[in-house]
């Protein structure tokens, strides 16, 4: 399942992890623990969300960008 639909916004899953992310979770162990969701579909959904330019990547740790904060 994506994280972000094919318009550009995110799904269930997608605002999921965005929250995470703002709540701090900034590794995929985390954010799967904070979200119950399988690490596998975090890290393709954390994947999504940096194409879409929600999220940003910095190695293993993974930032909310001002246009995630935005859809929150």
């Amino acid at each position: 399942m994506p994280c972000v639909g094919p318009d550009g916004k995110p799904t269930e899953s997608g605002i999921a992890m965005l929250g995470a992310l703002k709540a701090g979770k900034t590794s995929p162990e985390d954010i799967a623990a904070a979200t119950g969701r399988p690490l596998y579909r975090v890290r393709s959904g954390l994947r999504d969300l940096v194409m879409a330019g929600l999220a940003s990547e910095n190695g293993e740790s993974y930032a909310l960008t001002k246009e995630g904060a935005a859809i929150l």
